[in-house]
């Protein structure tokens, strides 16, 4: 692969994946992303954030470390997507984390796209071009995107995208993230970066239809615990 100019303000960089009985998907993902990475010529690491599974998504990543020192596992119980990102962030130890679904469907060398702002912004969200979710998913999305807007007048084309390049020391601002399910924890990252006067950026990202594996996030429970969460971050904004 060509190599490729970092942009100066991307000088180190951690990657997680939130992983969920993901083995047919994982392998791929993670041997993608290591391509495109060691392109930059920077340091890096990649973590993957096993939230559970019930399949083989940790042996698969075990075999895969021995192969990538620079790939780490870090296993949790079944807690969420929310946990699975604090996980994330808990573990990473570079000046910038970027982060994207484990199911393939984004190209990861599109990180690049992100990372290309990063002397301007102090996050950077993608947003979906042409979304590539069945229809309940994408109808859901609409309104949760709606609601967010409405109740915080957050102005995201795709809060909940999962393709994010953030600076770590804005993250360790906003902490602690309380959100466990669902898309909640993308929108209270990104209230909560806002709040605290953090720039964000946003850049068109593909996406593409899912090769194997089933899609979680979008049952009524899920939903409904999301929005119980929004509307408990909204009370206490109004209360502070």
């Amino acid at each position: 692969m060509k190599s490729i100019k970092k942009p100066m303000g991307v000088k180190s960089l951690s990657v997680f994946f939130p992983a969920y009985n993901e083995e047919q998907n994982i392998a791929v993902t993670v041997t993608k992303a290591v391509a495109f990475l060691k392109t930059l010529k920077i340091p890096w690491e990649i973590i993957v954030v096993n939230d559970g599974s019930k399949d083989r998504t940790a042996e698969v990543v075990s075999e895969l470390i021995k192969k990538n020192p620079a790939l780490r596992l870090v296993s949790q119980e079944n807690g969420g997507y929310g946990k699975a990102l604090r996980a994330g962030f808990e573990n990473a130890k570079f000046e910038w984390v970027t982060y994207t679904d484990s199911d393939g469907q984004f190209d990861f060398s599109e990180a690049q796209k992100l990372m290309d702002l990063a002397d301007t912004c102090d996050a950077v969200w993608g947003f979906r071009i042409k979304r590539r979710d069945n229809l309940k998913r994408n109808i859901l999305a609409r309104i949760w995107g709606l609601s967010v807007r409405l109740l915080f007048g957050l102005q995201l084309r795709d809060t909940d995208c999962g393709f994010k390049l953030i600076r770590m020391s804005a993250i360790k601002k906003v902490l602690p993230l309380v959100s466990t399910r669902g898309a909640m924890i993308n929108a209270e990252l990104a209230i909560k970066l806002k709040r605290a006067g953090f720039k964000i950026g946003e850049v068109g990202v593909n996406h593409f239809p899912r090769s194997a594996g089933q899609q979680g996030g979008a049952s009524l429970p899920v939903a409904v615990k999301s929005y119980l969460e929004l509307f408990k971050l909204w009370v206490f904004f109004l209360s502070h």
